[in-house]
């Protein structure tokens, strides 16, 4: 294969790791921002805490692995992106640490204002997670402020009207997720109360969806890729009708399919950034000659061929060890039974 061919194929590779993530680590991070609304004593966050439990490092990895796939595939954007966007991703290291530690040092200590102050801070800690990476995302699409001299912005001028508007559609579709996450793995009012949730966010996360595909119309060029290729409209069209579905089968209780819908929502949602932004990795809004695409941020052909190689062997590895935890950990936690983190 070529240099060129084996750089597209990262390029491919780099998004689904991306997206791969964000289906996973969504549910977690939408069972964190509902933890405090829907656990009302020790038995029912000990059910909560299970029901992520045995998932949520395992979907860590691929954020890892993206984060590795960037530096190893794309070396010069892995640079740029670490410098540019250095005060919101530094800002993301600090709201996994509070996430982990709201989790599993909640129990450690039966004092109500430790327990109280770890049931926010994992709240907090998904909150923030959720929104800065819908504010990096959306920002990814609509351009940085790349110039002759690099980057000319700060952590403000990410906080734009699009960019807010897309940390507002990832906490919405990560708070749908993890509200039907909590229904399929618990039984009792945990799932009553979840259930009433997903109610309210099948309203929302719809209009926040609508909203953003009518923002980078306006705001982004996002969509001149799709002018080209009338063909990819397909892509948002897949992602909108995946979103009604799932609120028409929260409606008719058919919990189980409207996850799915979500999942496939989200895939989507991710594709259709990727596929507009294609080649470009880290566009200029300034002017497009400096942008960083993927040819030019590629590494060598031997660097591209060794980790395809590597990425063949090991991703699948990842995949059976993760489709066994969910087959192992697959029954609903009962209020009763449930341990939590001791």
């Amino acid at each position: 294969m070529s240099h060129d061919t084996l750089a597209i194929i990262w390029f491919g590779l780099w998004g689904l790791i991306w997206t791969v993530y964000f289906i996973l680590d969504g549910y977690t991070l939408g069972t964190g921002m509902l933890f405090p609304f829907i656990a009302k004593n020790r038995q029912e966050r000990n059910q909560l805490q299970e029901a992520v439990g045995p998932f949520w490092g395992g979907n860590e990895v691929w954020l890892i692995t993206a984060g590795g796939a960037t530096f190893a595939a794309f070396p010069a954007v892995y640079a740029d992106m670490f410098s540019f966007l250095y005060t919101p991703l530094f800002l993301v290291l600090i709201a996994l640490f509070i996430r982990a530690i709201g989790l599993e040092f909640m129990h450690k200590d039966d004092n109500p204002l430790w327990q109280a102050t770890c049931k926010w801070g994992f709240f907090t800690g998904s909150f923030l997670i959720a929104f800065l990476f819908g504010v990096t995302f959306a920002n990814l699409y609509r351009g940085l402020l790349i110039g002759p001299n690099g980057y000319e912005g700060n952590l403000f001028s990410l906080l734009n009207g699009y960019g807010i508007l897309g940390g507002w559609l990832f906490v919405s579709l990560f708070l749908l997720s993890g509200s039907l996450w909590i229904q399929l793995k618990t039984a009792g009012q945990t799932a009553v109360r979840a259930y009433r949730f997903s109610k309210i966010l099948a309203g929302v996360a719809p209009a926040m969806l609508s909203l953003f595909f009518l923002a980078t119309v306006n705001r982004t060029p996002l969509l001149n890729n799709y002018s080209e290729n009338p063909v990819l409209w397909i892509v948002p069209v897949i992602a909108l009708t995946a979103m009604l579905a799932s609120a028409y089968f929260i409606f008719k209780k058919k919990i189980g399919y409207a996850f799915t819908a979500v999942c496939v929502t989200i895939f989507t949602k991710m594709a259709f950034g990727f596929v507009g932004m294609f080649p470009n990795m880290l566009p200029s809004s300034i002017d497009n000659a400096y942008s960083l695409t993927l040819f030019n941020a590629a590494g060598s052909k031997l660097n591209l061929t060794i980790m395809f190689i590597v990425a063949a062997i090991f991703v699948p590895i990842i995949i059976v060890y993760q489709s066994w935890s969910y087959t192992l950990f697959k029954d609903k936690i009962l209020k009763d039974s449930a341990k939590g983190y001791q």
